[in-house]
């Protein structure tokens, strides 16, 4: 390999102290082209934020028209204002992706400059008081439609039955320390599902009466895709195991009845008067209302040597794994 002849001098002279370029081939001259792209480049760089703040001032500018701001709203409205001020809907306050249609009071009302113009006139912006009960809703799902607990509102059975967001939740006036409800649960519930009241006064009961649960725990109230809005356990099953986790299972021998038919084959969930929330306080005869030598049934009939005296008439005596087993085929332990 040949070295170039200029090496020995270059070495040389940068062992004195001289800044001296590679000896290699001098670098060719950049293109005329090369060098105008740069000069534009450095401009647009230069020049590209003022330009983009004006764009944005133009953006901003035609979504702010015909909004006021929230605190045009206070001079009338102070004491909704103030109420306003410590809710959770404070928050679009700092929205500012949003702009203007999306803060405040507006973004719930919609724009108030023309509302304020016309010396309050109520027919110049949106009033939640006035409006019907699906456009309420249609207000409200603009902001709350995503999410696992708002998705299915559409076909719950509270749309269906011309509730609005309002029957339950005030943006301003809320009786409650979350979610802007009205009353505090259960007693908003019983609003409506005054029965229910009544079951969970029953000597054996869940305990929403006590406060140590809430119906929304169990029920899904904007909506869900099981019977009674139920909600559902992790593994899309009933929402009971959620809390009795050790009765869901898998188990080897499985009861098929609370398979198919589900807790409530059994128990009665809001209240009953028997224990463990049974529906029949004669627990053989509960069971012989599938396990019996009649047809109509799958279940495996009651043997004859049975003994149906009282002391024995407990089925669960023997049957203790009564919600599966991985031992027994008869449940016995």
């Amino acid at each position: 390999m040949r070295l170039n002849s200029a090496f020995p001098r270059w070495f040389r002279r940068r062992a004195e102290g001289e800044q001296l370029p590679h000896p290699g081939k001098p670098l060719a001259p950049l293109p005329v082209n090369f060098v105008q792209f740069s000069i534009l480049f450095a401009a647009l760089s230069v020049f590209s934020p003022f330009a983009s703040v004006a764009q944005q001032e133009n953006t901003v500018s035609k979504t702010a028209a015909g909004y006021a701001g929230s605190e045009e709203c206070k001079t009338c409205h102070d004491d909704i204002y103030r109420s306003f001020e410590k809710s959770p809907h404070w928050k679009t306050l700092l929205d500012t992706r949003g702009g203007s249609a999306k803060q405040g009071c507006e973004a719930c009302h919609g724009p108030g400059q023309e509302h304020i113009d016309g010396g309050g006139d109520k027919g110049k912006i949106f009033s939640f008081l006035t409006a019907s009960p699906k456009q309420v809703n249609e207000h409200c799902l603009e902001c709350h439609a995503s999410g696992k607990d708002h998705a299915n509102f559409s076909r719950s059975a509270h749309t269906e039955n011309n509730l609005s967001c309002l029957s339950c939740h005030s943006s301003h006036h809320s009786g409650a320390e979350q979610f802007l409800l009205v009353k505090v649960q259960p007693q908003l519930c019983y609003t409506c599902h005054l029965k229910m009241k009544a079951q969970f006064n029953m000597p054996f009961h869940h305990r929403v009466e006590e406060g140590l649960m809430n119906c929304a725990d169990c029920h899904n109230p904007h909506g869900g895709f099981l019977r009674k809005q139920l909600r559902s356990a992790a593994g899309r099953d009933t929402v009971c195991f959620t809390c009795h986790v050790d009765k869901q299972g898998p188990f080897v021998f499985e009861h098929p009845g609370g398979k198919v038919e589900g807790c409530q084959a059994c128990h009665s969930p809001h209240g009953s008067p028997n224990p463990h929330l049974l529906k029949a306080s004669n627990l053989n005869v509960f069971c012989l209302k599938c396990h019996t030598g009649s047809t109509f049934s799958s279940a495996s009939g009651t043997p004859d040597f049975h003994n149906q005296a009282a002391q024995y008439q407990a089925c669960t005596l023997c049957h203790e794994a009564i919600h599966g087993s991985n031992f027994d085929r008869h449940l016995l332990k």
